[in-house]
C-alpha cells in the first residue's frame, strides 16, 4: 500500500506538497484536507508512492480524503499539467479552478490561546502591561476573560467566544498580534446539495373527519398527481397547520429531495428557437464540417473556424452540431464570453435539449455551481454552456466543443491560471479526440492566420439569414460637426434625427456610449489636478445620482466617486483636494450621462440602460432583456454589453458614440479591439424585416479601422492590420508574455524589477527580445505599485524557456512568486 501522496494546494508555489497516508489511500485526482502552514487546505491528489521525504522533513498525515474516487479524470489532470506548464501557473491554483466545489468544503476560523498567552494568564499583567496601554479597562477585562475561557488548550470558534466573553473579532486579532493567541484554519466536509421538502399524499389512507381546508389541500395534491413542494403549498393562502394537521392523521408525508434547478432565460413569444430554422445552404454546409468532424479518428484532429457575418446563423449551426453530438451518445460543451450572453441562449438551449442542459458561469452561488458540476459528471446534463470556466466541465464521452465570439478578451482569465479558455478548449479537445468549433463574425487575428495557414479548418457564412442585408454604416464626423454647430455635443444632428424617425416609425434603437458611470474624469481647472484613486494610478469616475426604475435599483447610491479597478469610492469634493480650489470639471460622457441628455431628447421615449452599474446578475439582464424584446423599451444605451450576442429583431438603428477614444491607447491591438466593437454592435441593427441603419460618431473617420468596418470588410481589414503585425514582430507572428513584479512598497517593487533587469542583461536567452524592466502602464492597482518586462519571440519554447529562467533567478534572489505574474499570451498589457 502507498505510504505518500504528493498534493497540490491552492498556494502560489509551483510544486506539490508530500503527506503521509494514514488509512485510506486516495486516489490520484481526488480532494483531501491536509494542514498547511497552520491552515485545513482542500488539495488534488496529483500522485501516490513510497518515496519517503528526507529524513528531517516532517511530513504530516493527511486529514481526511474527500472523495471514494477521482473527481477529476485523467484528462482533466493531463489538462491541468499543460496549463499549469504552459501558463507557468501553479499547478494547485490551476486544479482550484477547476473544481466550483468549495460549498463542499466548510472552512471556519478557530482561536488557541499560546505559551505567551498562558504566562499572561498565570503570572499577571505585568507582563503584557506595556502592550496593553492603548485599551480600555473593558478591553482589558475582555481579554483575561478570553485567555480564561481558553485556558485549557482547546480551540474555540469566534461566536463561542463572543457569546462568552463579549471580545470581538479585533480584540481577538490584536491577542493574535500579541502573539497571547494563535489563529487556524479549520476546513471540514459539508453537504452542500440543496434539499427542498415535497408534500406527498400518503395512497390507501382512510380518510376520517376532514374540516374544509384540509379536504382542499387533499384536492390541491390530488389534482397534481400527488406530490407538491411545501414551498407551493403556502400560495394557496390556507392556514400554515393544515399540513401538519395533515401529516399528524398519516394522510400526508414530508420528504426531503434535492431541490430542482430552473434554467431560466429570456422567452420572446412568437420567435423561433434556433433548432426550429431550417437551416439555409450555407448554414448546412458549415453544420455538416463541423459534425463530420465529430466522426473523425484523433489522428485526423484539426480546429474549426466559423467566419460568419453578424445575422449568418452561426447559433443555429452550433445547435445542429450539438444535436447531432447526442445522437452519438456524446457531451457538448458550448462556451459564451460573457454571462449576459446566457440569459437568451438558456432559454433556446432549454427549448431544444430540456433538462439534460447545464449552466456553470460566475453568477450562481456555490451550492448551485456544485449540483450543476455533480449534474454534468452524472453524465445527466450531456449540454453544458457557460462562460470560460465551463470549459473545465467533467463531461462523460465528451464529443464536441464550441467557443462563440471566439475573438472576445473576455476568454483570458486575468487572475492566476491567466489561461485562454479558447485555446485551452482547443487542447482539451486535442486530449479526448473530440471535434472543437470556434466563431466570431469578427475572428480574432491569430485564429483567422491559423485558418490561412491550414492549421485550421476555415468555414465562412458571408451572407445574412434570409439574405437580409448587413446595414448601411455612416460615419460621422465629430471635428466637423464641431466646426458647423460650435458646440462639443454628445450627439449628433446626424444620430439625434435618425433615432427621433426610428422611434417615430415605432421601432427601436440601440446608442453604444462605451464608458460606465457620468463623466470619466474630474479635473481642477485651476491647477489641473486630476481625482485619482487613493488605491490606483487612476481616475476616478463620476457617477451621478440615477433614476431607481424596475430593472435599476443600484441607482440610489447617490452622488460618488467611483475606481473601476479597486471598487473604491469617495463623495464628491466640493473643492480641489491639492488648491482648494471651487472650479472643478467633469470631463468625458459615460452610459449614465448618455441616458440623462437622452430622457431630456426623447422625453417620450421608453429609455434604458445596460452597463455594469445596471446589471448586476443574471435576473437583471433577463428583466431589461425581456422589456427589450417585448418593446417596453424602444431606445437603449449602454456599453459593450449591448454589442455582443444579442438578437433583437425590433431594432433598426444603432448609434455609436466615442468608441474611436481606444485607438490612442498603449495598446497594439486597439485598432482590432474597434474594428471588433464597431463592426459587433452594426449587426445589432436589421435582424428582422426591416433594413438596419447605423451611424457612427468619430474624431478619427479616416483611420482604416473605421473605414473598413463601415464597409463590413473585415478580409480588408485583416490584410493590413496582419502587415503592421508582421512590421513590428507582434502576434500572431510571435508569441508575447507580460512579465509583472509587484510590491505594496514603491522601492521594494523597484528593486526587484531591476534585479531581473541585471538578469536579464547579462544572460543569453537566444531567440527572446526583452523590453523592460519599466514602469506597468497602470502603475499602481490596489495599492500595489507594479513594473514590467514585454517578451517576444518566434518561439514558444524559447519564450517560455526565458520565463522559466527568470523566474528560477527570482527564486533565487528570494522574490516571492505572489510578487510575480507571468501572463503568457497577454490580451492587456497594462
Amino acid at each position: 500500500m502507498p505510504r505518500y501522496a504528493d498534493i497540490a494546494l491552492p498556494v502560489p508555489l509551483d510544486r506539490p506538497f508530500t503527506y503521509a497516508v494514514d488509512g485510506v489511500v486516495p486516489a490520484v485526482g481526488a480532494r483531501v484536507l491536509v494542514p498547511f502552514s497552520g491552515q485545513k487546505l482542500m488539495g488534488v491528489v496529483v500522485k501516490v508512492h513510497d518515496d519517503a521525504p528526507p529524513p528531517e522533513i516532517d511530513t504530516k498525515p493527511i486529514q481526511q480524503v474527500l472523495d471514494t474516487e477521482a473527481v477529476l479524470s485523467a484528462e482533466l489532470m493531463e489538462l491541468a499539467n499543460w496549463i499549469a506548464a504552459y501558463y507557468l501557473a501553479p499547478l494547485g491554483e490551476v486544479l482550484r479552478g477547476m473544481l466550483p466545489l468549495m460549498a463542499e468544503v466548510k472552512r471556519d476560523v478557530t482561536y488557541r490561546i499560546t505559551e505567551v498567552g498562558q504566562k499572561i494568564l498565570y503570572q499577571g499583567a505585568e507582563l503584557g502591561s506595556s502592550r496593553r496601554s492603548k485599551l480600555s479597562p473593558e478591553d482589558q477585562n475582555r481579554e483575561y476573560a478570553v485567555l480564561n475561557l481558553l485556558e485549557a488548550g482547546e480551540a474555540a470558534r469566534p461566536g463561542k467566544i463572543r457569546s462568552a466573553t463579549g471580545a470581538n473579532k479585533a480584540l481577538l486579532e490584536g491577542m493574535v498580534r500579541k502573539k497571547w493567541l494563535v489563529r487556524e484554519t479549520v476546513a471540514e466536509q459539508r453537504d452542500a446539495r440543496r434539499l427542498e421538502k415535497v408534500a406527498v399524499l400518503v395512497p390507501d389512507a382512510r380518510l376520517p373527519k376532514l374540516n374544509d381546508n384540509q379536504m382542499r389541500l387533499l384536492a390541491e395534491l390530488a389534482a397534481v398527481g400527488g406530490r407538491m413542494k411545501v414551498a407551493d403549498t403556502r400560495g394557496l393562502q390556507l392556514p400554515q397547520t393544515t399540513l401538519g394537521t395533515l401529516v399528524r392523521r398519516g394522510l400526508v408525508s414530508i420528504e426531503e429531495v434535492p431541490e430542482s434547478f430552473h434554467l431560466s432565460g429570456v422567452h420572446v413569444p412568437g420567435k423561433k428557437h434556433a433548432h426550429e430554422h431550417t437551416l439555409n445552404p450555407q448554414q448546412k454546409a458549415a453544420a455538416d464540417a463541423i459534425i463530420a468532424s465529430l466522426d473523425a479518428p484523433p489522428a485526423e484532429f484539426k480546429p474549426t473556424l466559423l467566419y460568419g457575418v453578424t445575422g449568418s446563423g452561426k447559433t443555429a449551426v452550433y445547435f445542429a452540431a450539438m444535436q447531432a453530438a447526442l445522437d452519438r451518445g456524446k457531451a457538448a460543451i458550448l462556451l459564451v464570453p460573457e454571462i449576459g450572453l446566457t440569459p437568451a441562449m438558456a432559454a433556446q438551449l432549454h427549448a431544444a435539449f430540456g433538462s439534460q442542459v447545464a449552466l456553470l458561469h460566475s453568477q450562481l452561488s456555490p451550492d448551485e455551481r456544485a449540483e450543476q458540476w455533480h449534474r454534468i459528471r452524472r453524465g445527466e446534463a450531456p449540454v453544458v454552456v457557460g462562460t470560460r470556466s465551463a470549459i473545465f466541465a467533467p463531461a462523460p464521452k465528451l464529443g464536441l466543443i464550441l467557443v462563440d465570439e471566439e475573438h472576445d478578451g473576455s476568454y483570458k482569465q486575468e487572475e492566476t491560471p491567466r489561461y485562454h479558455a479558447r485555446d485551452t478548449a482547443i487542447v482539451r479537445a486535442r486530449l479526448n479526440g473530440a471535434a472543437i468549433a470556434i466563431g466570431s463574425a469578427t475572428p480574432s487575428l491569430e485564429s483567422w492566420h491559423n485558418g490561412q495557414r491550414g492549421k485550421y479548418t476555415l468555414l465562412q457564412m458571408p451572407d445574412r439569414v434570409s439574405n437580409r442585408p448587413l446595414p448601411e454604416v455612416e460615419l460621422i464626423d465629430m471635428r466637423a460637426e464641431f466646426q458647423h454647430t460650435g458646440q462639443d455635443a454628445l450627439f449628433s444632428r446626424t444620430l439625434l434625427e435618425e433615432t427621433r424617425t426610428a422611434l417615430d416609425r415605432g421601432e427601436q434603437a440601440i446608442i453604444l456610449l462605451n464608458r460606465r458611470g457620468y463623466s470619466f474624469v474630474v479635473m481642477c481647472r485651476s491647477c489641473g489636478e486630476k481625482i485619482e484613486c487613493q488605491n490606483c494610478a487612476i481616475a476616478m469616475t463620476y457617477h451621478k445620482h440615477g433614476r431607481a426604475d424596475d430593472f435599476d435599483d443600484h441607482a440610489k447610491a447617490g452622488q460618488r466617486l467611483e475606481c473601476h479597478y479597486c471598487g473604491f469610492r469617495r463623495t464628491v469634493p466640493s473643492v480641489c483636494p491639492k488648491c482648494q480650489s471651487e472650479h472643478l470639471y467633469y470631463l468625458g460622457a459615460g452610459s449614465q450621462q448618455g441616458e440623462e441628455k437622452l430622457i431630456e431628447l426623447f422625453p417620450n421615449a421608453r429609455i434604458g440602460r445596460m452597463d455594469r452599474d445596471t446589471v448586476r446578475g443574471r435576473a437583471d439582464m433577463e428583466r431589461l432583456l425581456t422589456r427589450l424584446h417585448s418593446g417596453e423599451i424602444n431606445l437603449l444605451v449602454g456599453t459593450q454589453m449591448i454589442a455582443k450576442g444579442h438578437d433583437i429583431h425590433g431594432v433598426t438603428l444603432v448609434g455609436v458614440v466615442g468608441a474611436d477614444f481606444a485607438l490612442g491607447l498603449p495598446d497594439f491591438r486597439a485598432a482590432e479591439r474597434v474594428f471588433q466593437l464597431l463592426t459587433q454592435v452594426s449587426g445589432r441593427a436589421g435582424r428582422g424585416d426591416k433594413p438596419g441603419r447605423v451611424v457612427v460618431q468619430s474624431y478619427h473617420p479616416d483611420h482604416y479601422a473605421m473605414k473598413f468596418a463601415q464597409q463590413h470588410d473585415y478580409h480588408s481589414f485583416v490584410q493590413k492590420e496582419l502587415q503592421y503585425r508582421r512590421w513590428m514582430h507582434y502576434p500572431p507572428f510571435t508569441a508575447l508574455a507580460n512579465l509583472v513584479i509587484q510590491s505594496d512598497e514603491l522601492a521594494q517593487a523597484a528593486g526587484w524589477a531591476a534585479e531581473l533587469g541585471r538578469f536579464v542583461e547579462k544572460t543569453p536567452l537566444p531567440k527572446v527580445r526583452i523590453i523592460g524592466p519599466a514602469t506597468a502602464p497602470l502603475s499602481r492597482i490596489k495599492k500595489i505599485y507594479r513594473f514590467h518586462f514585454v517578451l517576444k519571440s518566434e518561439s514558444r519554447a524559447a519564450l517560455a524557456e526565458a520565463l522559466r529562467a527568470m523566474l528560477a533567478h527570482a527564486e533565487t534572489q528570494q522574490i516571492p512568486r505572489a510578487a510575480i505574474i507571468a501572463d503568457v499570451d497577454a490580451v492587456h498589457l497594462m
